[in-house]
């Protein structure tokens, strides 16, 4: 069933009955193995790496045209046909609808979830991973500070969205959801970028009680190393 997708050629399944994730543990990636592990749906990780040899090879290629991880194969998909699909946040939508959870309990409920999917997909990942570029990075290197400047000023304005929006809540949308899966990931980035300080992390009390609510979750420790790095 899987001989349609010529990625598995280059990264073979082991088990061609199960959702087949390719991917690499960076905020991305872990999104979607986090959700696996979250929704317990039986999955195989490929790792791929984010040298051209895998990310531009002709097989990555094939499933995802825009070079870029995650991506994943599933072989029984919609009307019981495979369905190949790159775009993070899409697969969380499409994972999440396939188990039933974790987006919402009615339609209201749906949509205010995308949002928050939505909001990551067209802010808080893109803002944060210029910051890490800018400032942890290549681009560290380059004199104008203007760069920095403008990515760790709007890194500022989302955590103060993120941090207003959380007062006296749990999670971002109501009950536990793909919105946290898509979300904390690019927050935990912060540390990792050495950019917490700068951002004025620790002045969002809000925000640092979620991260460490959604750190704390077991299957969100499984998915942050899935798959190994080496």
């Amino acid at each position: 069933m899987l001989d349609q997708f010529p990625i598995t050629r280059k990264w073979p399944a082991q088990d061609p009955g199960l959702i087949q994730l390719y991917s690499f543990p960076t905020p991305n990636g872990v999104k979607i193995s986090i959700a696996l592990e979250e929704l317990g749906l039986p999955y195989e990780a490929h790792r791929v790496t984010l040298s051209d040899d895998d990310v531009k090879s002709p097989e990555f290629l094939s499933l995802n045209p825009n070079n870029k991880i995650p991506a994943i194969v599933d072989p029984n998909g919609p009307d019981g046909k495979p369905i190949g699909l790159f775009e993070s946040g899409a697969i969380l939508i499409y994972l999440a609808e396939k188990a039933g959870r974790l987006i919402g309990r009615d339609a209201g409920e749906r949509f205010k979830v995308i949002q928050w999917v939505m909001f990551q997909m067209g802010g808080l990942g893109p803002m944060l991973g210029q910051l890490g570029y800018f400032y942890k990075f290549a681009g560290a290197e380059i004199e104008d500070p203007r760069p920095r400047e403008r990515y760790i000023n709007e890194a500022k304005r989302l955590l103060a969205v993120l941090e207003k929006e959380l007062a006296g809540k749990k999670w971002i949308a109501g009950d536990y959801s793909i919105a946290d899966i898509a979300i904390g990931p690019w927050l935990r980035g912060l540390e990792y970028y050495g950019a917490q300080e700068v951002t004025g992390w620790n002045d969002n009390p809000n925000l640092v009680a979620y991260l460490d609510r959604f750190l704390a979750r077991p299957a969100v420790q499984k998915g942050l190393n899935i798959p190994p790095v080496n």
